[in-house]
């Protein structure tokens, strides 16, 4: 029996919205696909994305969940074949995790918020996380708490 292939390693990037999870306390994640034209699967290899803004919308009846504000930018060499960049994108769920969101939204001062981009096998998916919006106080204990662990963590280096 021929011995199987190791799964290539990936040179596309991963582009990530770090400013949700400082912005938002994230209480669950979730992966779905993500529908794009080629002009926009090309800008998402080369990293021309930026998630900063987006934020998702789910719609009960009928099952759909929309992308909104996230840039894509242009592929270069496409030339006048261009996508347009202020266009929503449909992501890709089951229906009873649309529903699901649905019923979530419908809750106060909860969003939905792209938190990551990358591909996997070839196809482009969207980590989408579920989150209330942080306090400034909130924003300040977190990175208070961040720093803290750095410190325990390099004098327990020194000391090893």
């Amino acid at each position: 029996m021929a011995k199987k292939r190791n799964p290539k390693t990936s040179n596309e990037p991963t582009i990530e919205n770090r400013r949700a999870r400082h912005e938002y306390s994230i209480a669950e994640t979730l992966e779905v696909g993500i529908a794009l034209v080629g002009t926009e699967v090309k800008a998402v290899r080369a990293g021309i994305v930026s998630l900063g803004e987006g934020f998702v919308m789910a719609r009960a009846e009928p099952p759909a969940l929309v992308l909104h504000q996230v840039s894509i930018g242009e592929y270069a060499p496409a030339g006048g074949q261009q996508h347009r960049l202020d266009r929503t994108r449909t992501l890709l769920a089951h229906k009873r995790e649309i529903r699901k969101l649905a019923r979530i939204l419908e809750t106060k001062g909860v969003t939905i918020v792209p938190l990551k981009l990358y591909f996997k096998n070839g196809r482009a998916k969207l980590l989408i996380g579920v989150g209330t919006g942080r306090a400034e106080h909130d924003k300040r204990r977190a990175i208070g708490e961040r720093e803290s662990q750095r410190e325990i963590q390099r004098a327990m280096s020194k000391r090893a």
